[in-house]
């Protein structure tokens, strides 16, 4: 066998290998494919990259960084080797998060009602009731089917022993699918000779999927409920995924000038007069949603909105107030919220976490600053999160002080060691760390996109996958 191809000189060292499995028995699929990148010229991939690129600028596919002035709109970096997961680990996975959304629906309902939760004592009352995205207009209000979550993408990670975990729950407007279904079809243009019999599931289902999840909320009575995307407009940083959600429903695509609620009812603006709206999937954040009860110097919303969906006359996905069950200090007791309210144990853990509103957790995390990851509770994109093994001494002295100053602002959680996967980098293939974020839609019931979204670390030794922060992505391959 040559082996002058890709992976030719590819290592991962002690790290858990998505490709190579370590320690586990070997998969035909994973074989055939690992045979193919062996015969496959590394000069060739590269040819491949960089017709990949080109196809990415004159496509359009971008995102918005807004804390590099030199260079707003980006690509998302593509590398051509894919992420493999097996009929068997998709089906833990796939498990695992329709658990999830199952408990965080029957959670916000509680939080929103009877708040049997709080009185029980499993999750601690003013981590709820004083939380900045506990929204009172959301108090004793039954959304359509039960469902506030209706988009959901989960960050889950693999440890050094192959173990899946979660991170984190995305329940307000995660984004990233767009990416998901694009990296597929550059996979087909620049390198379908690698798929070519594996039996890998397809991914293009996602426009349908959600489109009939937003009918399904709709107002009852109607035969054919007219569906918009809200967004807050071209300067947004998911604008790509936007147009893209839009025309992959076949609904409009709408800013808040666009639409007005009159006699209790959303209508939308067309060039043939108005147009009623049933039901909106917003990409945009609670505070910016209805100047009338949030807030008020709003251009971005639409002034009533909230009123017309409490009368039933519109549905709203996700429902406002979900970003009080996505905070990083919820995320601890998510295990106890799933066995509180479903009875089982979480199928997909939780890596270990402390919460620094609480005295033993602070005290726990200052004491180890050196070894743990620390990161805001209501951040995301990796900002203004801590690496404490690769701190240098003022960074964590500077840090120790922010900690002490606002405890009940971080969580902390041991350093996991990432699984990786062979990359295309300057210096040839390398092991690069990964993450994986499903995307579960969920009208009257829930279904999962088959993969998701595969981010990757792209500087060496680096354990942050945000696109913000350097990161890129691959096509996820779940094997049928």
């Amino acid at each position: 066998m040559r082996q002058d191809g890709v992976l030719a000189e590819y290592d991962p060292g002690d790290l858990f290998c998505e490709m190579l499995r370590p320690g586990q028995p070997p998969h035909p699929a994973l074989s055939q494919l690992c045979d193919r990148l062996r015969h496959l010229p590394i000069d060739a991939l590269r040819r491949r990259a960089a017709d990949a690129e080109r196809d990415l600028l004159e496509r359009g596919i971008t995102f918005t960084v807004y804390s590099d002035a030199t260079a707003i709109d980006r690509i998302l970096p593509f590398d051509l080797i894919p992420r493999v997961i097996t009929a068997e680990e998709w089906h833990t996975l796939e498990a695992g998060v329709i658990q999830r959304v199952r408990a965080l629906n029957l959670f916000l309902h509680d939080v929103y009602h009877e708040r049997k939760i709080l009185a029980d004592g499993v999750v601690p009352r003013e981590l709820i009731l004083g939380n900045a995205a506990y929204c009172q207009a959301m108090i004793g209000f039954d959304p359509p089917c039960g469902t506030y979550v209706h988009v959901c993408g989960t960050d889950i990670i693999r440890d050094d022993a192959g173990r899946f975990m979660v991170l984190e729950d995305n329940a307000r407007t995660p984004s990233g699918v767009a990416y998901v279904v694009e990296n597929r079809h550059m996979t087909l243009r620049v390198l379908s000779d690698l798929m070519a019999g594996l039996h890998v599931r397809g991914v293009d289902e996602y426009g349908l999927r959600l489109h009939r999840a937003m009918t399904e909320i709709a107002p009852a009575g109607l035969s054919d409920p007219q569906v918009v995307l809200l967004s807050p407009g071209i300067f947004n940083s998911a604008y790509f995924e936007h147009v893209f959600l839009a025309r992959e429903m076949g609904v409009p695509l709408v800013e808040g000038e666009d639409l007005l609620v009159e006699n209790d009812r959303v209508w939308m603006r067309t060039t043939a007069g108005l147009a009623p709206v049933h039901t909106i999937y917003r990409r945009l954040n609670d505070d910016f949603l209805d100047p009338d009860v949030f807030r008020p110097d709003s251009h971005l919303g639409v002034r009533g909105l909230m009123e017309a969906w409490r009368r039933g006359a519109v549905s709203i996905a996700n429902a406002v107030g979900t970003g009080v069950a996505d905070d990083k200090a919820v995320y601890a007791y998510m295990p106890r919220i799933i066995r509180y309210y479903l009875g089982e144990d979480a199928i997909l853990p939780n890596v270990d976490t402390r919460i620094c509103a609480e005295a033993e957790g602070l005290a726990y995390t200052l004491a180890h600053l050196h070894e743990l990851v620390v990161k805001p509770v209501a951040e995301s994109g990796g900002y203004g999160l801590l690496i404490g093994p690769h701190a240098s001494k003022a960074e964590l002295a500077e840090f120790r002080d922010r900690l002490k100053a606002d405890p009940a602002n971080y969580i902390s959680q041991p350093m996991i060691q990432l699984s990786v996967s062979p990359t295309l980098c300057d210096a040839g293939v390398k092991a690069r760390h990964i993450d994986l974020r499903p995307f579960a839609v969920t009208g009257r019931d829930t279904w999962v996109l088959p993969g998701g979204l595969t981010r990757v670390a792209l500087r060496p030794g680096s354990l942050v996958v945000n696109s913000s922060q350097g990161g890129g992505s691959k096509d996820t391959w779940v094997l049928a």
